[in-house]
């Protein structure tokens, strides 16, 4: 069984950094493109980042700049550094990845999903 594990949190100061990771663990045989979306409350989940497996990269406009996205395909893991966070930028953030498992399919996996708060 596949599993998509965020880490990386948490709470900080406006103009704060953080950094959250995504480990993919299981009967993988491939990944495609990962990538980091988010919701806060009261609106629908959005596109954050993504990246493919030769490390090309898009990003939503509101974070281009400041948002940083990066992979290791040897441990199937993917970052977002976030820096001068904003108060907007709170939501659950989640990783999401293309993955070839068990059954020779690719198919959407998504994260449990993990807490930024940026406070004024």
């Amino acid at each position: 069984q596949v599993r998509l594990v965020e880490s990386g949190g948490g709470l900080v100061q406006a103009g704060g950094s953080l950094r959250v990771s995504c480990a993919a663990s299981g009967r993988i045989f491939s990944i495609n493109a990962m990538g980091w979306y988010r919701q806060a409350p009261g609106k629908q989940r959005e596109l954050v980042a993504r990246i493919t497996t030769g490390g090309s990269t898009n990003y939503a406009d509101s974070v281009k700049g400041r948002f940083t996205i990066s992979r290791n395909n040897a441990e199937n893991t993917v970052y977002l550094q976030m820096n001068s966070l904003k108060p907007e930028d709170t939501a659950v953030y989640y990783c999401n990845a293309d993955i070839m498992d068990a059954d020779y399919t690719f198919r959407g996996y998504w994260g449990q999903g993990t807490q930024v708060t940026v406070s004024s």
